[in-house]
Formats: structure tokens, sequence, C-alpha cells
């Protein structure tokens, strides 16, 4: 089994506790991105990100001067969302690190795919970002089916806690002997099953936290995830499709 989760935006550089263990898998590809990257002028940079001028002044000269190689950060512990902070990595036992290790990979626009103790740089870019005056239109396009063959080498179970525009790289690749398995965190409001986005980020920090104390490997196991008050509700779920609702 292997889990799949979203960056975050913020991230930060933290190699005091642990280092990282090795390159990202996609290293060379994230060089001819970061060689395009260092090729675009400020503006075209900031209409990339689409952001205010403050975060694109930092991140025009963390591309700059950007090197892949040194002063790396567990991918694990740069990231700073809420998703992240809910998971608590820092505060892992080793057990559980090793869990994570195994089991648990990042999606990102900028390295492809991640395993948490890879060392990673500090960057801006999400997966639904429109490329300019390149071969590729748009980040869909460079990585298109290389993060999803790469994650089905691994495991033919895959445990979905990312987003729809990260989770996107796999689900058009699936294939027969791929199970793909949907986590849904949400309310029952007026008959219906209504997710908020926070709300759901901390769902999906907590749910790896459970998975990593747990040590889980059959799939299966996460249905007595009972965390932020949510429970598995069996009617509402299906084969590939695991519903948790918040009990009021």
């Amino acid at each position: 089994m292997r889990i799949i989760i979203s960056p975050a935006k913020k991230m930060k550089v933290d190699n005091d506790d642990f280092s990282h263990r090795q390159m990202p898998y996609f290293i060379e590809k994230t060089e001819e991105l970061l060689a395009y990257l260092k090729g675009l002028s400020y503006e075209k940079l900031k209409s990339i990100w689409q952001c205010s001028d403050s975060i694109a002044e930092l991140n025009y000269r963390r591309v700059k001067n950007m090197d892949l190689y040194n002063d790396l950060t567990p991918a694990i512990l740069s990231f700073e969302g809420i998703q992240y902070r809910y998971m608590g990595p820092g505060v892992f036992k080793y057990n559980e690190l090793d869990y994570i290790e195994e089991h648990l990979r990042i999606l990102s626009g900028f390295y492809g795919i991640l395993r948490p103790f890879d060392g990673v740089r500090p960057y801006r870019l999400e997966m639904q970002a429109r490329l300019i005056k390149w071969k590729y239109k748009s980040l869909y396009d460079f990585w298109n089916n290389k993060i999803a063959e790469y994650l089905f080498s691994e495991s033919d179970c895959i445990l979905n806690l990312a987003s729809k525009e990260y989770s996107r790289c796999i689900s058009r690749y699936l294939r027969e002997d791929i199970r793909f398995i949907d986590c849904i965190f949400g309310e029952m409001v007026d008959g219906r099953v209504i997710q908020k986005g926070t709300l759901v980020k901390m769902a999906r920090g907590e749910m790896v936290r459970f998975m990593a104390e747990k040590q889980i490997i059959d799939v299966e196991d996460i249905k007595g995830f009972n965390r932020l008050g949510y429970i598995y509700c069996d009617n509402l779920s299906t084969e590939n499709s695991y519903v948790f609702i918040k009990e009021k």
C-alpha cells in the first residue's frame, strides 16, 4: 500500500534533527524544470505563481539561487501546511518514521513524487500552474504518466489523501490492476455529505498519524479511524471510496 498526499505552499529549511537519506527519484527532471524557471523573468514567474509581490520576491530569489544538491531538508519536515501540522512528523517515534518512509508519498509539481526523507529545497510551484513559452503547456504535460508509473511499480493499492489537483496525476492513468481508494471526510448537511477545506486537511494529517501509530498494512484497517470526531460510515462508502462523517 502507498498513501499519497499533497505538498504545502509554505516550506522551511530544517536539517538540524534529521538529515535527508536520498535524492528525489526524478531529480534529473527537476533539473530540467529548474533550468526553465531560471530562464524566466520576475514578471513571468509571478504570473505562473499567481501570488503577492512579497511571496514572488522570496521565491524569485529561491529560484535564481537554488542548488538542488546542498542544504537539503527531508521532505516530510520541509512542508508546513495544515495537513503536516496535524500529521506531526517532528514527534514521530522511529518506527513511525520508518513506516511513513515506506508507505507515504508526497506528490509535487517541482519534484514529481517524494519519499519522506528525500532531500528538498523550498520552492513554489503548484501542480495546476500554467507554464509560459515552453514545450510543455502545463506540469501535467511535463510529468505525463511518470509519477503514476513510479507509484504503480511500488504498490497496486493506493490510498488517496491528496487534493484533486494532485491526485489527478495518478487517477488519470489508473489501470485495472490498481486499486485507488479515496478518503472522504465530511459532515451531513440536509442529507448530503459536505466537505470543508480546512477540516479535510486536518483529517488527512490525522489519518497519516493514525496509520503510522497503528502501523497499518491492510487498508481495510483504516476504517477504525475515529479522530477529530470522524467515524467510518459503511452505508455511504463503496469499495474504492471510504467516507468518514464528523459527528455533531
